[in-house]
């Protein structure tokens, strides 16, 4: 079969790719888990006094936690397969991705298995974060310093 046979074969059985529809389907999902987010936020605000400067890092672990007991359930897996990038951009997608690589690992046990592999994804994030932090502090640091801003 010569590459242009191929190519015309491929195209006639290849689907057509419903770009707008998946690009609906992941803004709907990822403005409706940014929804819960900000309610999330209102609670914490609303009933436990926390300020706009406070409220994010209960937020951010709760959004999380959510995701983990999605996960665990087997749902946000189908959440994914409908919605593709809009439930993987939101923070959901970090803790999805944590609790998938330990419940596909716990065959290898608690250690190896589960504790190694969850933060094969979480250490790479975990650690970009504390690096970045340090730089920026240090730029602001300097900038402070020599006086161009203030602390």
């Amino acid at each position: 079969m010569e590459e242009q046979q191929y190519n015309d074969l491929k195209q006639q059985i290849t689907p057509p790719i419903p770009y707008i529809a998946n690009l609906l389907k992941a803004f709907v999902v990822g403005g409706i888990i940014c929804a819960i987010g900000q309610a999330i936020s209102f609670f914490y605000m609303i009933f436990f006094d926390f300020t706009e400067q406070t409220v994010g890092n209960p937020t951010v672990a709760t959004m999380v936690f959510l995701a983990m007991i999605l996960t665990g359930l087997g749902l946000y897996r189908k959440l994914g397969q409908f919605a593709g990038a809009g439930s993987a951009v939101p923070v959901t997608g970090f803790g999805n991705a944590v609790i998938s690589a330990a419940i596909e690992h716990r065959s290898e046990g608690m250690v190896l298995g589960v504790g190694s592999n969850m933060f094969k994804l979480a250490g790479s994030v975990i650690l970009f974060g504390v690096v970045s932090a340090f730089f920026v502090t240090l730029i602001k640091m300097i900038f402070v310093t020599i006086g161009i801003a203030q602390w």
